[in-house]
């Protein structure tokens, strides 16, 4: 006998809510300076940070609404102990289909067996360079061996891998090609990434590197791009390259072209409700877990939020306060 068809969760503008983005720390072990400035961030009292029962409940509350999938982000998820119980956790509950995460991949290797085990599907592996010492100058560490054990690591396991790769000017032009050369020989997608403002400080108003000279400049190189299907909600424009084994993905996360179908929230790891990654937080979730709400209580107040969402990251900006000059680090939202 088949079983209830699972309910759908849609915002405002008709689009189904199906991926949480699940922010477990918004501490990391590297100090990328796209992501915040070369001191790091003050880190969030650990006390203030969601338990990971209060996560594994939100998680159930989300999946009970039309939640299928979550990716599980930072800060580094692997900075925090335990990661890999709670998620042994999270795969028993009903209606999560899919269980992913998003690693810079310098703890992650010796981990890669159990995520096998888990069913965990996607890993995304935070890489901008192939070559050493870029890596440490963007990273402000000197761990890219170490990434690259997790790399093929993960190849090994039969993990599908991603890795995503910010376009940056005038510091990893020439490691694009480089990477997207990987997809030749390896069943892997190299994803380019416009550059964004979420480095916890202020930004350029203009974008060198857009997602049509990322393009333009990778089919001088290595010939023409062939538009791949996406499902519905993918943030990536996808592409398959005649003789290569793998996939070419870019997404234009400063460009936005893509809010029209977005399918994701996410919540800090603080517990704080983001419904675009450009909004300054629509609901403190964990004052809502703490203070006593019931889940009927809590499951309304994440529907009413949903209700009001931005029609697209443009939008989503214009709504901060005036006061907000500058973003935060993408350690504190999210990955």
């Amino acid at each position: 006998m088949a079983g209830a068809a699972p309910s759908v969760l849609f915002d405002n503008h008709g689009r189904p809510l199906e991926y949480l983005r699940l922010a477990v720390t918004d501490r990391c072990n590297l100090r990328c300076f796209y992501c915040m400035p070369e001191e790091g961030i003050k880190y969030m009292p650990k006390q203030e940070l969601l338990t990971y029962e209060e996560m594994e409940r939100l998680v159930g509350l989300l999946t009970g609404l039309g939640v299928r999938k979550v990716r599980l982000t930072g800060g580094e998820p692997f900075v925090r102990r335990d990661l890999v119980p709670f998620m042994a956790r999270l795969t028993a509950i009903p209606g999560l289909d899919d269980l992913s995460l998003t690693t810079n991949g310098v703890l992650t290797a010796p981990y890669v067996p159990e995520l096998a085990r888990l069913g965990v599907k996607a890993v995304n592996l935070s890489l901008d360079t192939l070559d050493r010492a870029r890596f440490a100058s963007i990273t402000r560490r000197d761990e890219l061996p170490r990434v690259l054990d997790t790399f093929y690591a993960l190849l090994a396991s039969g993990i599908q891998v991603k890795i995503n790769a910010v376009v940056m000017d005038g510091q990893n032009i020439e490691d694009l090609v480089p990477l997207a050369e990987l997809t030749r020989e390896l069943p892997v997608e190299v994803r380019f990434i416009e550059e964004m403002p979420f480095n916890g400080g202020s930004h350029a108003a203009t974008l060198p590197w857009d997602h049509c000279r990322i393009r333009q400049h990778l089919e001088a190189h290595l010939g023409e791009f062939v538009p791949v299907a996406t499902p519905a909600g993918a943030t990536a424009s996808e592409y398959s390259i005649a003789g290569h084994q793998g996939r070419i993905g870019i997404i234009a996360a400063y460009s936005r072209t893509f809010c029209g179908t977005c399918n994701r929230i996410r919540l800090t790891a603080e517990g704080g409700l983001k419904t675009c990654l450009y909004d300054q937080g629509v609901l403190d979730v964990r004052a809502l877990l703490r203070g006593g709400s019931t889940d009927e209580e809590v499951a309304e107040a994440l529907k009413s939020a949903f209700r009001y969402r931005a029609a697209n990251g443009f939008e989503a900006e214009q709504r901060r306060p005036v006061h907000q000059l500058s973003f935060e680090s993408m350690s504190t939202i999210g990955g």
